[in-house]
């Protein structure tokens, strides 16, 4: 039996937090900094992670290699299995031909790249993320980007981070339901609180990807379609999560974003498009030829957006239909991990219940996009020996990337059950009522390590909640400040560096997407810091 102790160096909180950011420190440095490959940068940290778990909290050796297991599997389990498979539809939509119809669809809205980034990272992005969510947004999106000629670098960047105003509500809002479920406070009304932090993130979104896609004179040319963008979908994404449904969220919000540009497009053309297309653009995949846009009727367009429209409407069913979705979660394999499950107390010196297993093999969103994809397949008549062949290929080139992601995973859930994660957020917490500014950060913390909104509200939603009742703030607040947090966390998670990666061609080069991820992160982040700190002051007439 095992219970981690909070302040196990030198019974001091501080002390006890800095070695236990060591390992997340270690991950950075070697990532960021000495640019070593992802998964050589994992592999270290969780050694290092097992090295402070034995050393310095006292963990049995075999309860954290067992916890170190767990995290490898879950990270191949279901988070890898939805990256394959993602791809593998992508890839059959390459092999049957119909990506190039997508291009020339998309060019019916805009051939401008700059207003196609923010169509497709922002708003169709944001649609997969209410849908799938956990990596599936960024490798779709990306891959699309660069089939359609933005260069890889350029095409993960901006993807990354238009996927973060989604996120809190991301998966038919598991993130926030997940918080509700642990601390009792109704997620309907944590999701307000959420609908009225990350909306506001929202409007400036659009209005960074134009102007990371081609600087100032992306913002100069296209602010209004980007302004027009985020204004709805932050509207939006208030309006629906306050008064419509917290599950349907994020689902309302992408598609007012998106109906808001196609309308004001039908109005207004952005000024330097071509010139856009020709710096922007790479030369292998030149602009569609005069009238090849037009060229591409209904039919064709139609079919060209089919796996799309196939991933929307199976998700829709399997996460909307409420008999369907219960189904799916019935056929969910649990059990405890063999080794570990009962063996680590919390601090109330009961079981926890993270050494349970889950095994979605049906309910997975992994498994709905390969049932989606053997429906895109049938469709467009692929040949079952390419379906396979695909299938294969796409695992040999996720090979590094499944290593990495299995090995943040068992960093993290070391990091958890040995009790270094509580420690930190512990000793941020002990700053009182400014605690109310530093709350996004435990969100932010908590996703950059497990890649998950989710998991980050599983580890830290009931500590923001207690701080809340001893600091005399309002715990919902600081609930929903951990979940915003979170939203900006992902941007450089390694998991999501990974996936974007991966996703685009540049396996190994994770290192350069954190370099040009941080920064952002970190800004939002501040940003989130002083909103929720004017929240529970001057500001809190802005809550529910």
């Amino acid at each position: 039996m095992y219970q981690p102790v909070l302040a196990p160096v030198a019974d001091s909180l501080a002390l006890s937090a800095l070695v236990a950011c060591l390992p997340l420190l270690l991950f950075f440095v070697l990532l960021g900094g000495l640019r070593l490959k992802a998964h050589w940068a994992g592999l270290a940290s969780l050694a290092l992670a097992v090295v402070v778990a034995v050393a310095g909290y006292g963990m049995p050796t075999g309860l954290a290699l067992l916890s170190a297991s767990q995290g490898a599997v879950f990270g191949l389990f279901p988070i890898m299995w939805i990256v394959l498979t993602a791809i593998w539809v992508y890839r059959l939509t390459v092999v049957s031909g119909r990506f190039e119809d997508l291009r020339h669809a998309f060019g019916l809205i805009s051939d401008d790249p700059r207003i196609q980034a923010v169509i497709i990272a922002f708003c169709f992005g944001g649609l997969l993320e209410a849908l799938a969510g956990f990596g599936a947004p960024v490798a779709i999106t990306g891959v699309m980007l660069v089939a359609l000629g933005f260069s890889p670098m350029r095409a993960a960047v901006t993807v990354l981070i238009a996927n973060t105003a989604p996120v809190a509500f991301g998966a038919i809002a598991t993130p926030i339901i997940t918080a509700g479920s642990l601390t009792g406070i109704p997620y309907e009304e944590i999701g307000a609180y959420v609908g009225r932090q990350t909306s506001l993130l929202a409007v400036f979104v659009p209005l960074l990807l134009v102007a990371l896609v081609d600087g100032r004179r992306g913002m100069r040319q296209t602010w209004p379609a980007a302004l027009t963008a985020g204004t709805a979908f932050g509207l939006a994404q208030f309006a629906a999560s306050n008064y419509v449904s917290v599950e349907l969220t994020d689902i309302i919000a992408s598609l007012a974003g998106l109906l808001a540009v196609v309308l004001l497009l039908r109005v207004w053309r952005p000024a330097g498009g071509e010139q856009a297309r020709a710096d922007l653009l790479r030369g292998d995949v030149p602009a569609p030829a005069d009238g090849a846009a037009r060229s591409v009727g209904p039919a064709r367009i139609l079919m060209a957006f089919l796996p799309y429209l196939v991933v929307i409407a199976v998700f829709s069913a399997a996460k909307l239909w409420t008999p369907l979705k219960e189904f799916l979660a019935s056929t969910d394999v649990k059990a405890g991990w063999p080794g570990l499950d009962g063996k680590v107390l919390n601090a109330a010196g009961e079981a926890v219940t993270s050494t349970v297993y889950t095994f979605p093999w049906l309910s997975s969103p992994g498994t709905l996009l390969l049932l989606s994809g053997l429906l895109v397949a049938a469709v467009h008549r692929i040949a079952p020996g390419t379906v396979v062949r695909e299938f294969a290929s796409t695992v040999v080139k996720l090979r590094l990337s499944l290593l990495t992601v299995a090995s943040v995973l068992a960093l993290a859930y070391v990091m958890n059950m040995s009790g270094q994660t509580i420690t930190i957020g512990t000793w941020i917490a002990g700053a009182g009522t400014a605690f109310a500014f530093f709350s996004p950060v435990l969100g932010w913390l908590g996703t950059a390590v497990t890649g998950s909104d989710t998991s980050a509200n599983a580890l830290f939603a009931t500590l923001q909640q207690t701080t809340g009742d001893k600091a005399g703030l309002d715990p919902t607040l600081l609930v929903a400040a951990n979940t915003s947090g979170g939203v900006v966390g992902k941007l450089i998670s390694p998991q999501n560096l990974t996936i974007a990666a991966t996703a685009v061609g540049l396996d190994g080069r994770e290192s350069e997407l954190l370099r040009g991820t941080i920064r952002w992160s970190l800004l939002f982040l501040l940003a989130l810091c002083l909103l929720v700190f004017l929240q529970s002051n001057v500001l809190g007439g802005m809550l529910p």
